[in-house]
């Protein structure tokens, strides 16, 4: 409820405001609207006061939105008696509003649950289904499923879907294999079957389920959850004047560098004179990638071209963090001053609106394994049930055996990531998000209950954008990639390292937070390249 008064109430304000600057000369009006204002000036600060977060980010909150009442209120004040042009801006104001600063107010307070995701429809370019649109036949939970397929069912060895026409015909069913994976006999996915329940029956997924389970030619059945993990827009970090000996124009913008010490990593890969005995895979399974963008195609490497670009922008900020191109005079950087060790590729597992289905995640995750991933990069999922899990474990554990680690962001909604699939599966990295403080970011969920937690910077992180772009966004799903750059370092010296093991380095080797229970070891680059060399 909160999370809704906040940008309604701070409307109600900005409309007061303008309308109180308008009828100067009506003392009735001129009392009502500043009542107007008032009222909503109100209902904003407590909205504010008692919305989850921390106080640091409450305070920030309440300078951002106090400017742009000031701004607002100073340029009215100028032309309040011309009353064409003070007439003109308002309708531009209040017609830019719902498409601008809006978006920025109802980001600001991201604990929402699932539910909360939105239904649109938009047609991709790539063979992904339409954007799944939103069933909530599981009343008792927040976990939404996709309208368009929302069963994944794992059929007994030697059995067909055929075998089941009985079920199929008596409630409408339509069906196709969800999972393809080149090597069929290193996993039961590929008796995984998407079924689409017709909207006449949707309220009784239950049954279906039960009769499924029923006829003994079912090992299991879970749910086809939607996924999705969208970053905050954030205000852009202080610049720091550091140019940690590389030549890329908006090093000065990654805080998180200093925290990483980075400059030491630069400085012992070239006075060990490391060289990487393969160039690691980093796959980002997102909203895609720009490849094109000037400061990663020196690094991308094409798997699909209908995978190589990036609507939603999603996609793109994270390859940056993990593989941007270093000391090529633009942009930002990443961990390799000569570009040497890591290769960032795409598969394109979410729409153009930023959202998917657990089908679609793990249909990227084996795409990835078959085609030669060192690390898989996941900075997306939602609330989920904990016993709900088994096709992404399968996955998972189908993707170490093919030789990629795979890395998830932990989630934004400050809650137990044991709660939020694919970062409870077992096997996954999980990362959290610290501040510039090294404190828990005030939407990070805590990592203390899965198995491989660890953090990463997530909060005023900037990194590259569609069309040569740059931009800062929070979110654990800045985190995630953190973490894969490293990780595909890490594995370009050695290839051989297993998950468990990555993670043993990395957590002896980070440094505490501010809350290290909750957010795992900040990973410290230099550390865990020094502990590979010895």
């Amino acid at each position: 409820m909160l999370t809704f008064l906040y940008p309604i109430s701070f409307m109600v304000s900005l409309l007061g405001l303008i309308s109180w600057f308008y009828n100067q000369d009506n003392n009735t009006l001129r009392r009502q609207m500043s009542q107007l204002f008032l009222g909503g000036f109100v209902v904003y600060a407590f909205s504010l006061a008692f919305a989850d977060g921390e106080l640091s980010h409450k305070l920030f909150v309440l300078f951002r939105d106090l400017m742009v009442l000031g701004v607002v209120s100073t340029i009215f004040g100028v032309f309040r008696k011309n009353k064409s042009i003070f007439f003109a801006m308002s309708v531009l104001l209040l017609g830019l509003f719902p498409f601008t600063y809006y978006q920025t107010l109802t980001n600001t307070f991201p604990q929402k649950t699932a539910s909360q995701v939105p239904s649109t429809s938009e047609e991709t370019k790539d063979d992904i289904s339409n954007t799944p649109s939103i069933s909530t036949s599981t009343p008792s939970s927040s976990i939404l499923v996709d309208e368009d397929g929302e069963l994944l069912v794992d059929i007994s060895e030697g059995k067909s879907m055929s075998d089941l026409d009985e079920i199929v015909d008596q409630y409408g069913l339509t069906y196709k294999r969800a999972f393809e994976p080149k090597l069929a006999d290193a996993t039961d996915l590929d008796d995984y079957f998407l079924v689409n329940i017709p909207m006449k029956y949707e309220g009784n997924i239950a049954e279906i389920e039960e009769a499924f389970m029923k006829s003994g030619l079912v090992d299991y059945l879970e749910k086809n959850e939607i996924v999705q993990l969208p970053p905050m827009e954030a205000m852009r970090p202080s610049k720091r004047k550091r140019s940690f000996g590389i030549n890329d124009p908006g090093v000065n913008e990654l805080w998180g560098f200093d925290e990483m010490k980075m400059d030491e990593l630069y400085k012992l890969l070239s006075s060990k004179k490391v060289k990487p005995k393969q160039k690691a895979n980093v796959f980002i399974l997102d909203t895609g990638v720009d490849s094109e963008h000037e400061d990663l195609k020196g690094n991308y490497v094409s798997h699909k071209t209908k995978y190589d670009y990036d609507k939603q922008g999603h996609g793109t900020h994270c390859a940056g963090i993990a593989g941007a191109v270093t000391n090529n005079g633009k942009g930002v950087a990443s961990y390799s001053p000569n570009n040497n060790f890591v290769n960032i590729t795409s598969v394109k597992v979410l729409t153009d609106w930023g959202g998917g289905t657990q089908q679609s995640v793990i249909g990227g995750m084996l795409e990835a394994a078959d085609n030669g991933a060192d690390v898989i990069s996941m900075s997306l999922g939602a609330r989920s049930n904990k016993n709900r899990k088994r096709a992404y474990a399968r996955a998972v554990n189908y993707c170490n055996r093919q030789g990629a680690i795979v890395i998830a962001a932990a989630g934004n909604s400050n809650m137990d990531a044991a709660d939020y699939s694919p970062a409870n599966s077992p096997g996954i990295i999980t990362v959290s998000a610290v501040d510039t403080f090294l404190n828990r970011a005030h939407f990070s969920n805590y990592v203390e209950n899965v198995q491989y937690g660890i953090a990463a910077p997530g909060v005023k992180i900037y990194s590259t954008f569609p069309k040569n772009e740059y931009r800062t966004f929070n979110g654990t799903s800045m985190a995630c990639p953190y973490v894969a750059g490293l990780v595909g370092l890490m594995r370009s010296i050695n290839p051989d390292l297993t998950t468990k093991e990555v993670h043993a380095i990395l957590k002896s080797t980070g440094r505490d937070t501010k809350n290290t229970l909750k957010t795992g070891k900040l990973i410290q680059p230099a550390e865990a390249v020094a502990n590979l060399l010895k």
